[in-house]
C-alpha cells in the first residue's frame, strides 16, 4: 500500500512537471515524419536510408499541440493512477480479509475500463499533437502529388491490460459467488 502511494505521488509530480514544461520553455520532442522520402544523407559504405522520426527542440510550443500533449500526459497519468489505486485498495481489502466482494469486482472492472480508455485516447491525443508539430516545423515536407499521411505508433498494452483487468473482475465475481455458496454450506 505504501509503495503504490509513493509511486502515485512520484508519477503525478513528474506528470505535472512535464506538463508545465510544455507550456513554459524549450521542449525537445521526438516527432514522426509521415513520409518515407526523407533521405538520410552522408552515410558511409554506399548505404542509403531514410528517417521516420526527428528529434526537435522547439523554443515555445504552439497552444494547440501543447494542449493536446498535456491532455495526453494527463490521461496517461489517469491510467497509472487507476492501477496504483487498484493495487492500494486490493491490498487494503486483502489485509481486512474482504477480498472477494461485489465491490472488489467493481473496483477491478472500473480500473480496467479507465486504463483502456485513458490509454487509447491519450495515445491518440499524443499522436495528433506530435504530428501537428511535425507539420508546423516542416519535418513532413511532401513531394508533389503526395498526400499527407497521419503518422503515429500505438501501444496496445493499455487496452490489453484493461481487458485483462475486466477478466480478473469476472474472476473476482465468480470467487465471490463461490465464497457465498461455501458460507451457505457451512
Amino acid at each position: 500500500m505504501v509503495a503504490s502511494a509513493i509511486a502515485a505521488i512520484a508519477t503525478t509530480a513528474a506528470t505535472v512537471s512535464g506538463t508545465v514544461a510544455l507550456f513554459t520553455g524549450p521542449v525537445t520532442l521526438v516527432l514522426p515524419v509521415a513520409t518515407p522520402h526523407q533521405p538520410a544523407t552522408r552515410l558511409s559504405l554506399g548505404a542509403a536510408g531514410h528517417f521516420t522520426s526527428v528529434e526537435a527542440t522547439i523554443p515555445v510550443l504552439p497552444s494547440g499541440p501543447a494542449l493536446s500533449l498535456a491532455l495526453a500526459g494527463f490521461l496517461n497519468q489517469v491510467g497509472i493512477l487507476a492501477i496504483l489505486a487498484l493495487v492500494f485498495l486490493l491490498a487494503y481489502r486483502l489485509q481486512g480479509n474482504i477480498l472477494f466482494t461485489a465491490k472488489s469486482a467493481h473496483l477491478v472492472g472500473a480500473a480496467g475500463v479507465v486504463l483502456a480508455v485513458s490509454g487509447i485516447v491519450g495515445q491518440v491525443l499524443d499522436a495528433v499533437g506530435r504530428s501537428r508539430l511535425a507539420e508546423m516545423i516542416g519535418a513532413n515536407a511532401r513531394l508533389s502529388g503526395e498526400s499527407q499521411v497521419f503518422s503515429a505508433e500505438f501501444d496496445t498494452a493499455p487496452l490489453m491490460l484493461g481487458i485483462a483487468l475486466l477478466l480478473v473482475a469476472a474472476v473476482f465475481e465468480y470467487g465471490r459467488r463461490l465464497q457465498k455458496e461455501t458460507e451457505g454450506l457451512v
